[in-house]
């Protein structure tokens, strides 16, 4: 697939990376037809794809779409394989990809590929302004900022493409092979897409497969599914923990965030001058330490950004303080693990802003943290009623279900006093009543600046 001139490719879904591979591919001589489901007045990017010279298709999928003359399919990764031209494709024999793939066999530059449940967005960050710091040349894309599709055919030979990737993503890959990938965490999630926890695991694993004795492969030793797949890595394995020495990788003995790398150890700096709040950020900082050394960083550039980086937007992000109680926005936690995670970072009493998706999903490994950290709660949006019968469980004295995120940070609000924080961590994705978790913190946040009118 690396000849594109003459091949018929059917693009599915009209997203960002929709848009952008489907340029790339036209630019490369293929023959680009682009599939939306949406109705062509919410398909912002088709009339400048058409202008190009690439068919649209909005508003359904033709019953004659995946013709015997289509070599490729290049599927959106959040369009579920269940759908019909995908089972169409598949009965075929027709490859379906993500454009991670596309994007593997174009770099010319060498890639560090970061998944995992939790913590992508920030590890990825952190990694590339560690790189920019310590003038190790790189560009940030995937699932993050912009889509690989667009930044692919301008990597150099010696720059470093540092992808953020879904499981959604990489489940859509058969040869992809970073020089350097991390598995951050596995938690049950995304099972309404996958089916089966299984299937999540095996997509999630698919980073390492082809990779080669001379790649590194990162995991948490503190994650049991990271030790299982690491268990049947073909690269080197290094780890980070927070709790344990490892034999190779980064850990923290002391207080000291310490790497291991190759036969050397050396201290990187203490944990307490680690800017980021919490112990799940922890782990992203010793991710993002070990990646970055593997990528030939220097320690003190690695060291400067930990002691300034104070996280990324919808991530733990401090919003602001009215009349003393602290506002945090951290709408990306789109799973129950990842609200615990932040629920566990303060030593404040919280006011918890929580709800979403119903996903099937019963939440009851919250109720200990719940219990633990929560003083009030108001639940919001498809999970509220399931969300509140948690706080009751929790022996939460002030549990609240309203309609709107609006409604919550007015409550929310009333329910704190001075000294409290009060957070809006959802534990559920966004799509019950916003497009993605981006456009629910930003609401969230307008929300909070409305108090202080």
């Amino acid at each position: 697939m690396q000849s594109w001139a003459g091949r018929f490719v059917i693009v599915l879904g009209l997203a960002r990376s929709g848009a952008a591979v489907a340029k790339l591919l036209h630019r490369l001589g293929a023959k680009v037809l682009v599939n939306e489901l949406k109705p062509r007045s919410e398909c912002e990017s088709a009339n400048e794809l058409e202008s190009l010279g690439i068919q649209v298709i909005c508003g359904g999928h033709p019953d004659d779409l995946i013709s015997d003359e289509v070599d490729l399919v290049v599927k959106n990764p959040g369009i579920p394989y269940r759908a019909k031209p995908v089972q169409q494709a598949l009965g075929k024999g027709i490859p379906v990809i993500t454009e991670v793939e596309i994007a593997g066999l174009l770099s010319k530059g060498p890639i560090i590929g970061i998944t995992g449940s939790n913590g992508k967005t920030t590890t990825t960050t952190l990694v590339g302004q560690m790189l920019t710091k310590g003038r190790v040349k790189n560009t940030v894309a995937g699932n993050i900022g912009q889509a690989l599709s667009d930044v692919v055919q301008t990597i150099e030979p010696d720059e470093w493409l540092v992808a953020e990737l879904s499981s959604f993503q990489l489940k859509g890959t058969e040869r992809f092979a970073p020089k350097i990938a991390a598995l951050l965490n596995v938690f049950p999630a995304h099972l309404d897409y996958h089916q089966t926890l299984e299937d999540y695991i095996s997509s999630k694993q698919k980073l390492f497969l082809n990779q080669t004795k001379e790649d590194v492969a990162i995991f948490n030793l503190e994650n049991e599914i990271c030790r299982q797949v690491a268990a049947d890595c073909p690269g080197r394995v290094y780890w980070f923990s927070r709790s344990r020495e490892v034999e190779r990788g980064v850990f923290v003995s002391s207080g000291m965030i310490t790497a291991r790398m190759d036969e050397r150890e050396f201290p990187v700096l203490p944990v307490s001058e680690v800017a980021l709040k919490g112990t799940f950020n922890l782990e992203n900082a010793l991710a993002a330490t070990a990646i970055s050394l593997a990528a030939g960083c220097p320690v003190s550039a690695i060291a400067d950004v930990l002691r300034t980086f104070r996280g990324v937007e919808h991530r733990l992000e401090y919003v602001a303080t009215v009349n003393g109680v602290s506002f945090y926005n951290d709408s990306k936690a789109t799973n129950a693990q990842a609200a615990a995670k932040a629920l566990e970072s303060f030593a404040e009493p919280v006011v918890w802003i929580g709800g979403g998706l119903d996903r099937g999903v019963d939440f009851k490994e919250l109720v200990p943290v719940l219990k633990e950290k929560v003083k009030a709660m108001v639940a919001y949006g498809q999970t509220k009623d399931i969300l509140l019968e948690r706080g009751k469980e929790a022996d939460i004295k002030e549990v609240y279900t309203v309609s709107t995120l609006d409604e919550a940070v007015v409550l929310a609000n009333r329910l704190a006093s001075a000294g409290d924080v009060v957070i809006l961590s959802p534990a559920c994705a966004s799509w019950d009543q916003y497009t993605s978790f981006e456009e629910r913190g930003s609401i969230f946040k307008q929300a909070v600046h409305s108090l202080q009118i």
